[in-house]
C-alpha cells in the first residue's frame, strides 16, 4: 500500500498537470483567437510544453507535441503543416482536451469483422485525427506500399478513420464522410471503413 507521501506526491502531481493543462487551453485558445498561427507561435507554443512535462501525460496533449516537434524537425514550416496545426489546436481546445480519448470502435460503423488490409492496388482514403501523424504522413506510407490515396469516391476501397474523435462524430466534418462511406457499403459498393488502429498493423 502507497505511504501518505507516495499518495500525496502522486496527488501533487495530478494537480499540478491539472493546472498546467488549464494553462495550456488559455495560451492554445489565444494564439489561434486571430484565426492564425505564426512561426513565432508555434515555436513558443513548442518551448512551452518542453517547459511543462506534466501535461504530457494526457495522451492528447503528447499528440500535440509529436506533430509540433514533426512540423519543426526540418527547420521550415510550410503552409499544409501550419493549416494541419492550426486545425488539430482548434479541434483540441474545443472539448477542453477530452476529444484526447482514443475513439471507441463500437460508436463508429467499422466493418466487422474488419477485413485484410492490402496495398498494392487499392485505393485509400483517410478522415479524422490520427495518432500515427498527419495525414500526409499516413498517406505516405500507404503509397510507399503500392497503394493509392485521394478523395472518397466510388473507387476507394478502404476508408481509414483517424483514432481520435469525438463521441459525437456525426456533427465532425469527418463524420459526414463517414456518412457517405456507410451509404455507399449498404448500396452494394464494396468500401471497407477500418479504424487507425487496424490500418497501422496492416502496416507490419
Amino acid at each position: 500500500m502507497p505511504s501518505d507521501d507516495a499518495r500525496r506526491g502522486k496527488y501533487r502531481g495530478h494537480e499540478l498537470a491539472d493546472r498546467q493543462t488549464t494553462q495550456l487551453i488559455g495560451i492554445a485558445q489565444g494564439l489561434i483567437a486571430d484565426n492564425k498561427l505564426n512561426d513565432a507561435e508555434i515555436h513558443f507554443l513548442h518551448k512551452w510544453l518542453a517547459a511543462n512535462d506534466a501535461v504530457k501525460g494526457n495522451a492528447l496533449i503528447s499528440m500535440l507535441v509529436g506533430r509540433i516537434e514533426e512540423i519543426l524537425a526540418d527547420g521550415v514550416i510550410d503552409d499544409d503543416e501550419r493549416t494541419d496545426l492550426h486545425t488539430t489546436i482548434a479541434k483540441l481546445t474545443a472539448n477542453d482536451f477530452e476529444l484526447g480519448e482514443v475513439i471507441k470502435s463500437t460508436t463508429l460503423p467499422l466493418c466487422d469483422p474488419a477485413p485484410e488490409i492490402l496495398f498494392e492496388g487499392r485505393q485509400f482514403c483517410f478522415t479524422g485525427t490520427f495518432v500515427f501523424g498527419r495525414r500526409k504522413k499516413c498517406e505516405a506510407e500507404t503509397i510507399n506500399r503500392g497503394g493509392q490515396t485521394g478523395a472518397l469516391t466510388q473507387k476507394t476501397d478502404f476508408l481509414v478513420i483517424g483514432e481520435y474523435a469525438t463521441e459525437a462524430w456525426r456533427q465532425e466534418t469527418f463524420g459526414r464522410k463517414i456518412e457517405k462511406a456507410v451509404l455507399m457499403r449498404d448500396s452494394g459498393i464494396p468500401i471497407a471503413i477500418v479504424s487507425e488502429a487496424h490500418w497501422r498493423q496492416a502496416l507490419t
